[in-house]
C-alpha cells in the first residue's frame, strides 16, 4: 500500500533497465512484476543483485536484449521499466 506521493516520486525516478544505453551495465535492486512475472525472470537470471548488461534492440527499440548469468534474454519494453537497477560506475566510452 502507497501512504505517501513522495514516494511515488522516488520510485518513478529510480532507473530501470530501459533507462540503460547499449553496453551500459546496472546492478538489479528489485523487480516491480506479479509474483508469476517475478519468478520466471528470476529463474532466467534476473536475481537481485545481479549484474545486467544492455544489448541491442530491435528496429523501434522493442523488444531489447539484456546480457544476464552468461546468457542473453530480450525483453519488452514494457517488461524492462519495471526492473530497477543502480547503475554501475562505468569506465569512459570509446567512440
Amino acid at each position: 500500500m502507497q501512504l505517501s506521493g513522495n514516494n511515488a516520486l522516488l520510485e518513478s525516478a529510480s532507473p530501470t533497465l530501459v533507462d540503460l544505453r547499449r553496453g551500459d551495465a546496472a546492478i538489479l535492486e528489485r523487480i516491480d512484476l506479479p509474483g508469476d512475472d517475478a519468478r520466471r525472470l528470476m529463474e532466467l537470471g534476473f536475481l537481485p543483485g545481479t549484474r545486467v548488461t544492455a544489448g541491442l534492440s530491435a528496429p523501434g527499440g522493442d523488444p531489447r536484449v539484456f546480457q544476464v548469468d552468461g546468457s542473453e534474454i530480450a525483453l519488452r519494453r514494457e517488461t524492462a521499466r519495471r526492473l530497477k537497477v543502480r547503475k554501475e560506475g562505468g569506465k569512459p566510452r570509446k567512440s
